[in-house]
């Protein structure tokens, strides 16, 4: 796993032609990164162009299947912000010495990340140290890697004795159809299929009691925030508008047809997709829970538990450099 995890974070994902161009130093345009299958609010911003029009920039969108595909073309300079990039492939890339920096808290979904088992097994979690010597399709260095990680733990399963396959979720899905694999680990509509055919171990619940928080983050390198700050803060203040006209139920069924248009999904299941999601404000995100320090606290966590698994040669001694608290203040400001 360990030399996966480092050919993915070395990589790179698109041509160098979707750099932004810079005409008399100022940019012109950004591109996007996101995931299909995951219905945010700020997808209705995307559809109306609403970024474009308060950035003054162009926009592009590229859609990708793990967020540590987000971390290489970050890391290539292809991709300047990637929206909901899951906790642990940042923290991958960062442990790695990549210069990225969270920005905002995207989302929480406990309920939507998780390993489900084929039913043909016939074991939960009162027999889960049944599934020792399976085989087992997770996306290694995303949040269900980490999530895979602590409940392999919990139970007490030898992760050396098991067979782990990298898959992206919608393949570990049509895998686990085929029964080709014996339990596979994804999120989104990967996980919907997923759970066609098996269970899941862990409630979203019970994964929160044993300290699996999982979430994603909106991220960009530390020399792009630096040097855009005001493009960053403004892409913040938009999607934190979306946020709340989801949240507080302005948008309704228009709003959510939108997002499952640009999801690609049909409209049920990006309703049932959205009923797990959870959007932190600007002010809960700026508290001490979020990037007033816990998020520094927790990345420092998920390092060390992919350090003891093997799958990174080393944690950073701290992650404080890897939040930007500014841009966030800038936007709540505004």
């Amino acid at each position: 796993m360990k030399k996966l995890i480092t050919a993915l974070v070395a990589g790179t994902a698109l041509s160098a032609s979707m750099l932004p161009v810079q005409a008399g130093g100022h940019l012109e345009e950004i591109t996007v990164a996101y995931f299909l299958e995951w219905p945010l609010p700020m997808m209705e911003s995307k559809a109306n162009e609403t970024y474009d029009e308060a950035l003054g920039l162009k926009v592009n969108w590229v859609s990708f299947d793990t967020g540590t595909a987000m971390s290489a073309a970050m890391a290539s300079g292809d991709v300047q912000i990637a929206v909901s990039q899951g906790l642990p492939p940042f923290v991958v890339a960062a442990s790695a010495g990549q210069d990225l920096q969270v920005v905002d808290v995207a989302v929480t979904y406990s309920e939507n990340d998780n390993c489900v088992v084929s039913s043909d097994l016939e074991v939960d979690k009162s027999n889960a140290s049944e599934l020792a010597g399976k085989k087992v399709a997770v996306p290694l260095g995303t949040a269900a890697h980490y999530g895979f990680l602590r409940q392999m733990d919990h139970f007490g399963i030898d992760l050396a004795s098991l067979e782990v396959v990298d898959m992206a979720p919608p393949e570990g899905a049509a895998a686990l159809a085929q029964g080709a694999i014996d339990f596979a680990c994804g999120y989104g509509g990967g996980l919907t299929r997923m759970k066609e055919h098996g269970n899941v171990l862990l409630t979203g619940a019970e994964k929160e009691d044993l300290g699996i928080l999982v979430f994603d983050v909106t991220s960009t390198t530390a020399s792009f925030a630096a040097e855009n700050p005001d493009v960053v803060a403004t892409f913040l203040k938009v999607t934190a508008d979306a946020n709340a006209r989801w949240t507080s139920g302005e948008g309704g069924d228009e709003m959510l047809a939108v997002l499952a248009k640009e999801a690609g999904m049909d409209l049920d299941a990006a309703r049932g997709a959205i009923a797990t999601m959870g959007f932190p404000s600007l002010d809960e995100q700026l508290s001490g829970k979020w990037m007033g320090g816990g998020i520094q606290t927790f990345m420092k966590g998920v390092a060390d538990v992919f350090v003891a698994a093997g799958s990174i040669g080393a944690a950073q001694t701290s992650y404080e450099d890897n939040v930007n608290i500014e841009t966030m203040q800038i936007a709540n400001e505004g």
